[in-house]
């Protein structure tokens, strides 16, 4: 039995639940974090994406099914969370993708948590301009180094669109750098 799979068998135990989602959390935690920061941008809004993937994992755990891995399951989670949050952003206070890719701008010149220097800072600039779609899939391949058969399983997305949207995420950002915006 793998380590997930222990952890399952833990996790669906009444007597020691709490005890397994601890470790849970506390190995899976900050790689969620970072893929949750890459989608939002903002600290605040990442542990509130955080929180409410948590939620979601502790409620849904008696109906995991092992059909993936524990990580894919959790990677989903927060996937799906982090573009729930997004669009509940855009249709509570902006009308359109523009205003909600300025704001993500904006908080990423504003986060007291960025540290990057000038390069690092017109680099998420450009992601950030991306739809969410383009730049989920350019951070999920590019910082993440996952394969395109591990991102079909999250996103639930072919491998040729997952291709194609890598692609046009790449091209945009090359063209937002180069424009110098």
């Amino acid at each position: 039995m793998n380590k997930d799979q222990l952890l399952i068998s833990k996790l669906q135990d009444v007597n020691i639940k709490k005890s397994a989602f601890s470790e849970l959390v506390a190995g899976y935690q900050e790689r969620l974090y970072w893929h949750i920061r890459k989608i939002v941008l903002n600290h605040d809004d990442t542990d509130d994406v955080l929180q409410n993937t948590f939620l979601k994992a502790w409620k849904g755990i008696e109906n995991f099914r092992a059909e993936s891995g524990l990580f894919t399951w959790l990677y989903r989670i927060a996937t799906n969370e982090s573009l729930t949050f997004l669009e509940q952003k855009k249709r509570k206070a902006m009308s359109g993708i523009s205003e909600v890719n300025e704001y993500l701008i904006e908080n990423l010149e504003t986060d007291p948590f960025f540290d990057g220097d000038e390069a690092q800072l017109k680099l998420q600039k450009a992601i950030a301009s991306l739809p969410d779609k383009q730049r989920l899939v350019f951070n999920m391949r590019y910082f993440d180094d996952m394969k395109y058969q591990d991102m079909e399983k999250i996103l639930e997305t072919s491998e040729g669109a997952l291709k194609a949207s890598y692609h046009h995420a790449v091209k945009k950002i090359e063209e937002h750098l180069k424009s110098g915006s």
